[in-house]
């Protein structure tokens, strides 16, 4: 019984790949275009991809058109190819602005963008790109059944631009440049003012405040310590129990001292 389970197996295959290969060779648009839709169909979506790139041509201006390139989207967007399949959901969403799949192939499009964008320590180019086009997609359909899938995916791409600036101003403080770690805190603290890193930052920045200040020459030292002084009351404002609040007690104590000095 296996034995002829198995030989039925290759049989469809065989049947399946020759029937595929005639499609390839093919003139006859609508044969073609009926064996790249059972392609799809049946989730060999690289098949489908080749009788479609030699269909698109052929079918641009016709009624089968719409379905013919949604189907060539959704291939790329299946088989991962997720670059091709943000630019075929764009020309999709460009050409047939009425389809019942507008909205579904403007969000996959943005979302096929978003799976192009790396990890947060790498460049960002293309998590930018994915976030224009998730706002362009919610400007244009804000009742969409779709918003909150890309109000989630918004969330994400943005906490990695998030963690690249904290990770880039800290990045600064374990160099020893404290001059720039201040200005990258600034940055991070007003761009990012809901962060869960807040209290991180606000330790690093006043981590490289004092350590500026009490490595500075003396004409600069009283101006660099009220910084510092400063940058400590406002960790100890966002949270009074901070987690380091030993260390940052040590500091200001010696910033207090070395502050007295500039009194007598």
């Amino acid at each position: 019984m296996k034995k002829i389970v198995s030989l039925l197996i290759v049989v469809v295959l065989f049947c399946s790949c020759s029937e595929y290969q005639k499609a390839l060779k093919n003139e006859d648009v609508a044969a073609k275009f009926e064996v790249a839709t059972k392609m799809y169909e049946a989730g060999k979506y690289s098949k489908a991809i080749r009788l479609f790139e030699q269909l698109a041509p052929s079918y641009r201006g016709k009624p089968q058109a719409e379905k013919l390139f949604y189907m060539f989207s959704q291939s790329y967007y299946k088989s991962k190819q997720y670059y091709l399949a943000g630019y075929q959901f764009e020309s999709f969403v460009s050409g047939y602005p009425r389809s019942e799949k507008v909205q579904e192939a403007a969000f996959l499009g943005a979302y096929s963008y978003s799976k192009l964008a790396p990890v947060y320590s790498l460049d960002q180019t293309d998590t930018l790109k994915a976030l224009e086009k998730f706002q362009a997609f919610i400007d244009n359909y804000p009742n969409s059944e779709y918003i909150a899938q890309a109000n989630e995916a918004v969330k994400v791409l943005n906490g990695k631009l998030e963690k690249k600036a904290y990770e880039n101003a800290k990045g600064y403080n374990t160099i020893s440049d404290y001059k720039s770690a201040l200005i990258a805190f600034d940055n991070f603290i007003a761009d990012f003012p809901g962060t869960p890193f807040k209290e991180d930052a606000l330790f690093y920045k006043y981590d490289s405040a004092y350590k500026l200040a009490i490595n500075s020459v003396p004409s600069k030292m009283q101006e660099r310590l009220n910084v510092a002084k400063v940058a400590y009351a406002n960790l100890i404002k966002f949270n009074s129990a901070t987690k380091y609040k030993k260390e940052a007690d040590e500091m200001n104590a010696r910033v207090e001292t070395d502050l007295q000095k500039f009194t007598k």
